[in-house]
């Protein structure tokens, strides 16, 4: 909190978790963001784009859902299982304090990993994600049915 403005913010968009103020925010990191994370969790750094008054930073999040993780899967009891998904965090500043934090990732990608949402009928994808932000030799398009016969076009 030291690293902060007086009043931040930070908000998990696909969640809707963080908070307003350093009150507010204090008590989430403490009980519910930093020390949630499974203990095999893993930030892998992709890119990194630094602004006058912001950076972003591109990452794959890994973890085994062993315990909750309130900021990510509120109310999800740990499913034992491997998840790798790319997130994005754009962090602002004002002078050389943090005001805000918007970080984002694709929660249908983390339903599926932990077998919450079926990806038969929907057009998501599961680990394949993480997959292919580290790897861009492997498939693209595989979840466009028309693609195979375009290649003739």
């Amino acid at each position: 909190m030291a690293t902060m403005v007086a009043e931040p913010y930070v908000n998990h968009i696909p969640t809707m978790t963080g908070g307003v103020g350093a009150k507010m925010l204090s008590r989430f990191y403490k009980n519910h963001f930093v020390n949630s994370n499974p203990p095999d969790t893993v930030l892998e750094p992709i890119s990194r784009t630094v602004g006058a008054t912001q950076i972003v930073d591109e990452m794959l999040f890994c973890f085994t859902h062993t315990t909750e993780i309130p900021w990510m899967l509120p109310g999800i009891a740990p499913t034992g299982r491997r998840v790798e998904v790319p997130l994005v965090a754009i962090v602002k500043f004002r002078g050389d304090k943090l005001y805000h934090e918007h970080i984002y990732w694709d929660q249908a990608s983390v339903l599926v990993q932990i077998g919450r949402l079926d990806p038969a009928s929907l057009p998501v994808v599961g680990i394949e994600e993480g997959r292919k932000l580290l790897d861009e030799n492997l498939p693209s398009n595989t979840l466009m049915a028309a693609w195979k016969s375009s290649a003739s076009h």
